[in-house]
């Protein structure tokens, strides 16, 4: 009788809430016509700052206005759901985006839009957080970086002189604050406060148009009203001369304004009422309620659909340069700006360097005619050398433009170079060097083959384009593409023949590696139920028969708000013995030469938000054991505990690759294991997904790590792939960037690959092969499609020191090409030791890839440390004529270098 008095109570609190919720709407309606008439009839002033509502902020609302009262600044109020154009964003010169983390597509670029003709933007908290990836990708641009991670507690906050200045009273900005960590992502981004912590993380990040401030503003429990006010009122003086003026409207934008507020004047009309909250989240399936854990009251949000960026990446997000802007360029973006152009430079130059040596001559002075439509210009044909040549001089006067304010002028010459230099790129010549050469082969175009027959047409075509391994869909969503033994179901889509046993067969037959790509601890995905008609919430087949295998957030759901995945739960012990025989099943039934390891991780999570994941039953018992508290009883405020509780479940994680990399290769000694990652920051992707990859990486685990650095520019994918480009924490796992295609222009696509061949890695991987058009067929098998007549070339994680041969061959016959133009910038004595050095190398490198031995690689890795330590002094000279090149050509020699090592642990020596 006492549990369902509580029932009854609760339901009556809900309908009371429910009723609540509407009365709100209709006096947030009626409150926003009296504010609208109050504001005209009783002042002229107008508005300097508009306050974005949203239904994320609106439990938060009553403390965001106190905060704008205390200030006393005249206020406009915009309503999300309303914003569909840049227009929307209103004529106001500053917008504020208080803890807003759902934007969409169409929102963001929108906004940008709008801050192009000149709006101010301030944001604070996890700005667009549960967004599309593309999304949140393009709100880091225009905020010039984003919230990392939560800290653990309370932090004071240090202001630097860049903020303080011209203020009243700075001390007021030196508040204790609860907040998370600031990523700056672009070279514009200015760090405006730390948090007095170790290493001094950022707290509040500026560009010239914006202010991010790293806490939750307007919420009691983050921070007080003093500092609040402080920092908005400093914030705002940043973009507006004078605090109290109004400045000039916006171009193009629109007199929206929901409310018009001074928070000063008596006839200031009462705030708004705060909208009610259910604390009743939604219900799970009956066969899974068992092993949740305990719902928790939370306010109701409506989370937007927002999958992970290998299923869903928004790219309708670009990043591109708007050359009609006249909007003012920082000193920094003019140094970006002009860096970027030198680097297209160089990479223009060092594929046509890889064409003439590959083809035996120079086209570097030859006019370069193309049929790809989209990489025409319309502007009458100029040679590679005319364009390069202009390119420099552009590159050279933009600062002298930026510095005369001709910003339009500037950045309108910068995109015309662009364009030019990427219309150079040798794009119908054979340029490429040995590499790893990998697709993703894709559930979807499987299904669509239909048959053996329809599959060896697109093996046809992977072989042309000169792909060396296929990434091929086998398990997905639990169910597996071939008739297997050990799941409970075949995909439906492919029942009546074995996609995996064509096809390992396809392509072995045309010299490609075959490697099984499985989804890990992702148990279902609700997308594919829509393609198979089931019900939107079905676990998938494993899940459905095992429901005390799954794993749950905070409020008792399979599927965290905003994703679509269920999981299972990593620390159960038959999880794992199911996934191992699955996996055992693949590499003993089929001849894969490899087993790629995708999903493997816990969904997304914002502990600071209070979405956190990993409460199966499983883990619950276990860590219960090892603590003696049940994790759905701690947050992230008890920092030792939660500690605790996030290194358990990366060590679920880290456990299973280790077992499943020995299980694996005790079955199938020389099979390759590989995994598409996340490329977050080390410590943010730990809190929010538990994936530490760079221990199963140290430890050999792998041996191959595929970030998955999707950009839809060059300069946004060097930035993703860098940090693991220059670590020293992967051992001696090879690194292979991910690239998406979609959307991507073809010579965007070959910019990101040449860019790729000019660091010290050793391939690529493109996601996937149902975006690889005819176009992008054309231009790969032209540039490194296989040749008739050639030797097959070596695939460096098949063959690591045959292909570091090969890969040193096409260097010391670069370095000859260059010599004999006269390029080369060495004395006669210095050109005799290089030459004479080079030689000794190449017969190292040579004799350790035609018979491996211990011997040998010692020997090929002292010449080749001694060549490195000598090659810096031969090119002084050369590297102030020609950097990019010089640097190129040493990030070649380190990819060797890493072939060695890689070579060394897989030969076992």
């Amino acid at each position: 009788m006492k549990c369902q008095r509580k029932k009854t109570i609760k339901d009556k609190h809900k309908n009371i809430k429910t009723v609540g919720l509407f009365i709100f709407k209709i006096k947030f309606a009626l409150y926003n016509l009296l504010t609208i008439t109050s504001a005209t009839a009783t002042t002229a002033e107008e508005p300097i700052i508009s306050i974005v509502y949203t239904q994320e902020n609106a439990s938060q609302w009553a403390g965001i206005e106190n905060r704008l009262q205390a200030i006393g600044v005249k206020y406009c109020v915009i309503s999300l759901d309303s914003v569909k154009s840049a227009a929307d964003w209103g004529d106001r010169p500053v917008l504020f985006l208080p803890n807003v983390e759902s934007v969409s597509p169409a929102q963001a670029i929108a906004l940008e839009e709008w801050m192009r003709n000149g709006g101010r933007l301030i944001a604070s908290g996890p700005v667009g957080g549960s967004s599309a990836p593309g999304v949140r990708q393009l709100l880091q641009s225009l905020l010039g970086g984003y919230w990392g991670f939560s800290l653990d507690s309370p932090q004071k906050l240090q202001p630097s002189s860049e903020i303080t200045r011209n203020l009243n009273s700075p001390d007021e900005l030196l508040g204790t604050v609860r907040g998370g960590v600031m990523i700056p992502n672009t070279v514009a981004s200015q760090t405006a406060a730390v948090w007095d912590a170790q290493d001094k993380p950022p707290a509040v990040l500026t560009t010239e148009r914006s202010t991010l401030l790293g806490w939750r503003w307007g919420v009691d429990a983050a921070s007080g009203i003093q500092t609040d006010t402080a920092w908005l009122k400093a914030a705002l003086k940043r973009h507006l001369r004078k605090f109290s003026i109004y400045m000039n409207r916006v171009p193009g934008g629109s007199q929206n304004c929901s409310t018009s507020v001074v928070a000063t004047t008596p006839s200031t009309p009462p705030t708004p009422p705060t909208p009610p909250t259910s604390s009743t989240p939604p219900t799970l399936p009956p066969q899974i309620t068992a092993t949740a854990p305990q719902p928790r009251p939370l306010p109701s949000i409506t989370f937007p659909r927002s999958d992970e960026a290998i299923d869903q990446l928004e790219q309708r997000v670009r990043l591109d340069v708007e050359p009609k802007s006249n909007a003012p360029i920082s000193r920094n973006e003019a140094i970006a700006l002009q860096q970027q152009l030198e680097n297209l430079i160089g990479r223009v130059e060092s594929a046509h360097l890889a064409a003439a040596i590959h083809n035996g001559n120079s086209q570097v002075s030859k006019a370069q005619h193309t049929q790809f439509a989209s990489i025409k210009s319309g502007a009458p044909v100029q040679s590679t050398e005319q364009v390069l040549t202009q390119a420099r001089e552009v590159a050279k006067n933009l600062p002298q433009l930026i510095a005369q304010k001709q910003y339009a002028q500037a950045r309108s010459n910068w995109v015309m170079a662009k364009n030019s230099l990427w219309q150079q790129f040798p794009v119908d010549q054979k340029l490429a060097q040995p590499e790893i050469r990998a697709i993703w082969l894709d559930r979807g175009t499987i299904v669509r083959a239909g048959s053996e027959k329809g599959l060896a047409a697109i093996f046809d075509r992977l072989a042309q384009a000169g792909f060396n391994t296929v990434f091929f869909e086998t398990v997905n969503s639990s169910y597996t593409i071939y008739p297997s033994q050990v799941a409970p179901q075949q995909n439906p889509l492919t029942r009546g023949w074995d996609p995996l046993a064509s096809a390992v067969k396809l392509a072995h037959q045309r010299g490609m590696e075959l490697h099984a790509w499985v989804w890990v601890f992702a148990a279902g995905n609700q997308r594919h139920n829509q393609i198979l008609k089931l019900a939107p919430n079905y676990p998938g087949p494993v899940l459905a028969a095992h429901p005390d295998w799954a794993g749950y957030d905070n409020r008792g759901q399979m599927i965290p708000p905003g994703q679509s995945k269920p999981f299972f739960d990593p620390a159960n012990p038959e999880v794992r013995q199911y996934l191992l025989r699955l996996y055992e099943e693949i590499v003993s039934r089929y001849q894969v030469d490899g087993i790629q390891l995708d999903y493997i991780r816990y969904p997304f999570q914002d502990p600071s938000a209070g979405r956190t994941y990993g409460y199966g039953k499983a883990a619950r018992a276990k860590f219960q054991q090892l603590t003696g508290v049940d994790p759905v009883n701690i947050s992230p405020s008890q920092r030792e505990l939660w500690q605790k509780w996030t290194e358990f479940r990366t060590q679920q994680v880290n456990s299973f690759v280790a077992q499943a990399s020995e299980h694996l290769r005790a079955k199938r000694p020389n099979l390759i294991l590989s995994v598409a990652v996340f490329p977050l920051p080390e410590q943010e992707r730990i809190q929010k997904i538990q994936q530490h990859w760079e221990v199963w990486a140290r430890q050999g685990d792998i041996d191959i790590v595929i970030p998955m650095t999707y950009a839809q520019d060059t300069l946004r994918f060097e930035r993703l792939a860098q940090p693991w480009i220059a670590s020293s924490k992967l051992g001696s796992t090879l690194l292979v960037p991910g690239i998406r295609l979609l959307s991507l222009p073809t010579i965007g696509a070959f910019d990101q690959i040449q860019l790729v061949r000019d660091l010290p890695i050793s391939g690529y991987a493109l996601f996937a092969a149902e975006n690889f058009n005819n176009e992008l067929h054309t231009v790969f098998s032209r540039t490194q499609g296989r040749e008739q007549g050639r030797q097959k070339e070596p695939i460096p994680s098949r063959q690591p020191f045959a292909a570091a041969a090969s890969r040193y061959h096409a260097l010391l016959r670069e370095w000859k090409f260059v010599s004999q133009n006269d390029e080369l910038k060495l004395s006669a004595i210095a050109a005799a030791d290089f030459n004479t050095q080079a030689e000794v190398l190449q017969s190292a490198l040579n004799q350790l890839a035609a018979e491996p031995s211990a011997g040998k690689l010692v020997a090929a890795k002292a010449s080749l440390a001694r060549f490195q330590f000598q090659f810096r002094v031969w090119m002084r000279s050369q590297s102030v004529a020609n950097p990019y090149q010089v640097k190129a050509w040493e990030n070649r020699l380190v990819a060797i270098e890493r072939l060695l090592r890689y070579g060394e642990r897989t030969a076992g020596f």
